[in-house]
């Protein structure tokens, strides 16, 4: 077991405070350290139906991103993909069809990765195996976010657990609307933000989740081409250097085949750095650029690149509270037995059997 020291010569300066816990790998924070859960959440959830369900998770986990670790930030995103739209509920697994398109077939949600799907199901099963019918697919993948996290070289972090999976998932224009586009300025983004109770720090700190990740050229050639011409702009806020590299690796506009990391300096390790590069114009998105196109937001990034230790707490706050959004909890939901489709009990289930029928017509 890693030996923690406790680092009492360094001060955190948070609305949040707290003991600076270190480790060998980075910051540890407690429950203590976190606001009380949502009615119906508890960091002892499954105590007694699933004692080991974390050991059970880590060890599906562990060896799937030791093998690859881009992985997770795939398992970052299909968490944040989830809570985002109508609540940490599940619902980005399941599964549609041509009659009845699924979260996954919006177009926000057209580049989740696939193994990313594929491991949570895997760590379902595994689950299964051990505690039947007790644990959520919601539940599973706050895990899976998180235990990612901490293998990429993040900050480790408890979770509440409770949440119960939905029976449905949300429409196509829910999911529009609700999932921030990489090319909105900073007003915007803070409109849904705003809207889901986050603060202006809270939303520069989940912007980090980007030091880890892919982005697809069409998700940023926005700032190399006129999207309707298809004509090369210059977009002053890129550094030459990137821009030069990304015209030659998005030669046309709306290239949804090629990609290139989200953090240039260090893609697979969880880290600061990704603020570096916000400060050096050296990030993809237009949204990742405009946190310092004002000074309040370019205060908190300039504080998160000058400190991966204050920049780890906020982001575990940030987790906390998006972690939290708008679960079903008690006898809301159910849980469900294969991730990907509601149980066969449920009347979603058999509007999914009617689709699948009526789409082989």
């Amino acid at each position: 077991m890693t030996k923690y020291l406790v680092v009492s010569s360094i001060v955190c300066f948070f609305v949040f405070v707290s003991a600076c816990i270190i480790s060998a790998n980075g910051l540890v924070v407690h429950e203590h350290d976190l606001s009380k859960p949502v009615h119906g959440l508890s960091w002892t959830f499954y105590k007694d139906s699933c004692p080991d369900l974390e050991d059970i998770v880590k060890s599906v986990l562990e060896p799937a991103l030791d093998e690859d670790i881009t992985q997770a930030a795939g398992l970052l995103r299909l968490h944040f993909h989830d809570c985002f739209v109508q609540g940490c509920d599940g619902s980005v697994l399941l599964t549609g069809t041509k009659r009845n398109p699924s979260e996954q077939q919006a177009q926000p949600n057209l580049s989740l990765r696939a193994r990313a799907l594929q491991l949570i199901n895997e760590i379902k099963t595994a689950v299964e195996a051990s505690c039947s019918g007790v644990v959520t697919c919601a539940d599973i993948l706050a895990l899976a976010a998180r235990d990612s996290v901490a293998q990429a070289g993040g900050p480790k972090f408890p979770v509440p657990l409770g949440r119960r999976d939905s029976l449905k998932f949300a429409s196509q224009s829910v999911v529009l609307a609700n999932i921030p586009a990489p090319t909105l300025n900073l007003t915007q983004l803070m409109n849904i933000f705003g809207s889901k109770g986050f603060s202006l720090a809270d939303m520069v700190a989940l912007s980090g989740g980007h030091t880890i990740g892919i982005g697809h050229c069409n998700s940023f050639d926005n700032r190399l081409y006129n999207k309707t011409t298809g004509k090369k702009i210059v977009d002053p806020s890129i550094a030459n250097s990137l821009a030069d590299d990304l015209y030659s690796l998005c030669p046309t506009v709306n290239n949804t085949v090629d990609f290139t990391n989200l953090d240039i300096q260090t893609p697979n390790a969880f880290d600061k750095k990704y603020y570096e590069n916000v400060q050096e114009n050296q990030v993809l998105f237009t949204s990742d650029q405009s946190l310092y196109t004002e000074s309040d937001s370019a205060e908190i990034v300039d504080s998160f690149a000058s400190s991966q230790t204050v920049f780890f707490k906020k982001f575990v706050h940030g987790m906390h509270k998006m972690g939290q959004l708008d679960v079903l909890t008690g006898k809301k939901g159910e849980i469900r037995t294969t991730c990907s489709v509601p149980n066969p009990t449920s009347s979603a289930f058999e509007e999914v059997i009617e689709s699948v029928t009526d789409s082989e017509l």
